[in-house]
């Protein structure tokens, strides 16, 4: 059995950060299902770096050019294309686990991130384009992001929540999940086939304090701060216990993002290997899901430590970092860095 077997036996998903037509017409991400990857996430960056390096798109943008499309107009077209793509390659693992695994993730414009109305209008119309069951429309973590996902959840569409940082904002959003599948609920339509992933991203976090910390603190705010956030997951599901049970609800997922270390002084498996606990899931960058599937270890270690992990955010807190203060602050740096992704890509394509 491979090692991603074993961790999606021990009840967490491991799903690739990354999206290509290389990877999609060479067999690439088949084989990797095969291996046992459960699913693929895409953002800006991600599709900024494939049309420009992968020469499988140079046709298509050429034709697209040629017919008069907009640079915004031939990104979108080539992205759903592409999404469409591994949907298909991953309905096997979608329809193996009911519905539950085998989900590929489309952003919405980084441009509607303080739209709320924006972005309900934007994923539903990406949500009918794709047109695929296992098909996440992934949004910003923002206020107004928050609002458009209790809408678009009671809607009946499956969602990605991305660039959460804190316990706040992932309370926040597993909220906003909630409210939306109660009043879906309540109106008497179905929720049993929807699903989100709330992503906290890890990396980005220990990069950020490390070099305001003693060294028997660094690397370790992001891990501490992923555990216990998972034991409030966890506690968190008594609350919703009678939409589960009589409507056959699915809790929310906790999903790890950004999980390639960026101090190379780390293992490069650091944030999967402390990381694997059920009903989870794991994004992996391709150099990161091949150093796990050498040298990880599978193992159920979210819930190892949880008191010490504790312990760290108070000694992290103690020493002068605000991590709420931090979280704002890294979800910022995350817009920026997709709008400026995109604006690349679509400076590229014009």
């Amino acid at each position: 059995m491979s090692i991603l077997k074993e961790v999606k036996q021990l009840g967490q998903q491991i799903w690739l950060d990354n999206l290509s037509r290389s990877l999609l017409r060479q067999g690439t991400l088949a084989d990797m299902l095969a291996q046992g990857v459960c699913g693929v996430t895409s953002n800006p960056a991600i599709f900024q770096k494939a049309f420009s390096s992968d020469p499988l798109y140079a046709d298509d943008i050429a034709a697209l050019k040629a017919q008069g499309k907009t640079a915004a107009e031939i990104y979108e077209t080539l992205a759903i294309a592409d999404v469409q793509a591994a949907c298909d390659i991953c309905r096997a693992e979608f329809d193996a686990a009911n519905g539950s695994s085998g989900f590929v993730s489309l952003e919405v414009s980084p441009a509607l991130a303080h739209d709320t109305a924006g972005t309900v209008a934007e994923a539903k119309r990406l949500h009918a384009a794709i047109a695929r069951p296992n098909a996440m429309i992934k949004i910003p973590a923002t206020e107004a992001g928050i609002a458009a996902v209790r809408e678009l959840i009671q809607a009946g569409i499956n969602i990605n929540v991305t660039l959460l940082f804190s316990h706040n904002q992932t309370q926040r959003a597993c909220a906003a999940y909630w409210g939306g599948i109660a009043a879906r609920a309540e109106a008497g339509l179905p929720v049993h086939q929807i699903h989100m992933v709330a992503s906290f991203f890890i990396s980005r976090i220990d990069a950020a304090v490390d070099d305001s910390l003693p060294e028997a603190l660094r690397g370790k705010t992001a891990i501490a701060l992923a555990k216990t956030a998972y034991r409030d997951w966890q506690r968190s599901l008594n609350a919703h216990a009678e939409l589960l049970q009589s409507h056959y609800a699915h809790p929310p997922r906790l999903l790890w993002a950004s999980t390639g270390v960026k101090n190379p002084a780390y293992p490069a498996t650091l944030y999967i290997d402390e990381l694997i606990g059920e009903h989870t899931v794991n994004t992996v960058p391709d150099a990161t899901l091949n150093a796990f599937i050498s040298q990880g270890t599978a193992r159920a270690t979210l819930s190892e430590n949880v008191d010490a992990a504790a312990e760290v955010l108070a000694q992290v807190q103690a020493a002068g970092v605000d991590l709420d203060a931090l979280a704002t602050r890294l979800q910022a740096d995350g817009l920026k860095q997709f709008e400026d992704a995109f604006a690349k890509l679509l400076a590229a394509l014009d």
